[in-house]
């Protein structure tokens, strides 16, 4: 063999250990006698936002990154005026099963985590929020648009033939009657304990302490820490550094984020359509009894 096809052979036979230093160099969270090795730990990331219809989604990516050995913690980010009241119910039992899988999750406030947003957060292991990020918001809404006045003036007469007393409650044909509202009441007073009882249980502050805040209003951050409603003033950074730091995860550490896929279409239509005239937005939701803090709009 000449010299030349010696040398030849060696840049064959070290090409592959070449570009496999290259890669571990790349995607290396540590370093071990002078070469990276690759971190088999990560940190998760969900982010929830806009108005919570379903839960569906953001139930399996939760438990995904819950059930992931690779993932150390996850990082929940939340810009959510809330939403509907059983989603927010079961995405709030799936984050406190990291609390008993002992697998640290933390909650950043964006803008808003109000109402079924908070709820959410509720069970986070710590909550951060901006100064003047909004939260808190612990009440039940229900509305509902009654047509009968304007029907009448067109000439349109509907009649509803039921059995029950109650089964046509809230029918947009007619008004309510007494009974019926308080029906109503007092089951929108059972759903606003039952968020009580959970925001209490997560965030370990008697029942009697949180009540008198829990009417409804909403808090700046800095108001909610005064509240315990939150932990931390911090942005979206302060929070990946914490979960980091107390899973022990580098901090140059890639971040696995999940993203709720939509298709062009929906996304079309809420973002050049339903977004921009709110009151299709609102006739397109569900019907049905909301943890929602309703935002004002300045023009």
């Amino acid at each position: 063999m000449t010299k030349g096809q010696k040398i030849a052979l060696a840049v064959i036979l070290s090409t592959p250990v070449i570009i496999g230093g290259i890669l571990i160099a790349l995607t290396s969270d540590s370093t071990v006698s002078g070469f990276s090795a690759i971190s088999s730990k990560k940190i998760g990331q969900v982010e929830i936002s806009d108005v919570i219809y379903s839960s569906d989604e953001y139930i399996r990516q939760l438990r995904e990154l819950r059930e992931d050995n690779s993932i150390a913690g996850v990082l929940l980010r939340i810009d959510s005026p809330g939403g509907a009241v059983a989603p927010s119910q079961e995405i709030y039992e799936e984050v406190m099963r990291f609390r008993e899988d002992k697998k640290p999750l933390v909650v950043s406030v964006g803008n808003m985590a109000a109402s079924g947003g908070y709820y959410i957060a509720s069970p986070a292991g710590r909550i951060f929020a901006s100064p003047g990020s909004v939260t808190g918001s612990i009440g039940v809404i229900m509305s509902f648009t009654h047509y009968y006045k304007l029907l009448s003036k067109i000439g349109v007469d509907i009649e509803v033939m039921k059995a029950g007393e109650l089964k046509d409650v809230g029918n947009p044909n007619r008004a309510m009657t007494p009974r019926e509202k308080i029906y109503m009441q007092s089951m929108l007073d059972d759903i606003h304990m039952q968020f009580i009882e959970d925001v209490s249980r997560a965030r370990k502050i008697a029942i009697d302490s949180l009540i008198p805040i829990a009417d409804g209003r909403i808090f700046t951050g800095r108001q909610a820490i005064s509240a315990r409603l939150i932990d931390t003033l911090g942005s979206y950074e302060d929070a990946l550094a914490y979960i980091k730091d107390i899973t022990g995860v580098s901090r140059k550490s890639a971040v696995v984020e999940k993203k709720k896929p939509e298709g062009f279409l929906k996304r079309l239509l809420y973002e050049e359509v339903f977004d921009k005239i709110p009151f299709l937005k609102r006739a397109a939701s569900p019907a049905g009894s909301y943890f929602l803090y309703d935002i004002p709009s300045i023009n």
